[in-house]
């Protein structure tokens, strides 16, 4: 049947806790209910951000405290998807850089077949100077894209 072709394995939704975040969550698991599969829910530890921190180093206690609040979103956010009818929402934490981990590796490790993400929450003049993550996905990754608004 041709809607088995054109159906999606593994929908990947990063999240950061920012506005968007719980619309992306919400549209993520009805896609994942519609095409009957997985839906990863993911943040990135931005360690550019980390690193940048006056050349200081962090303690393990830091970065304890930030996988802790990293996945304490993420059960919030895994709740309103199957509150929506997710069957499978799985939440993961990385460190890296969120455009390299949303856009390659991510997906290469979890064979993802849909990644929907906001679009950027930066003004004209951040864009310029760090990029967009949602551009960089787009350009970059393997997988479909849709950006939720």
């Amino acid at each position: 049947m041709a809607e088995d072709k054109i159906a999606y394995k593994n929908i990947l939704a990063p999240i950061d806790g920012s506005k968007i975040s719980e619309a992306i969550v919400e549209k993520a698991a009805a896609v994942a209910v519609r095409n009957q599969t997985v839906l990863d829910l993911l943040y990135v530890i931005d360690t550019n951000s980390i690193s940048g921190l006056a050349g200081m180093s962090i303690s393990g206690d830091v970065v304890y405290q930030l996988v802790q609040d990293a996945e304490e979103k993420l059960s919030k956010y895994a709740d309103i998807a199957r509150q929506q009818g997710a069957k499978e929402v799985n939440i993961h934490v990385r460190f890296g850089s969120p455009k390299t981990v949303i856009a390659r590796d991510f997906p290469k490790d979890h064979n993802t077949g849909l990644i929907m993400l906001g679009k950027s929450g930066l003004n004209t003049l951040e864009r310029l100077l760090v990029g967009s993550v949602a551009t960089f996905v787009v350009q970059n990754a393997k997988a479909d894209i849709l950006i939720v608004q």
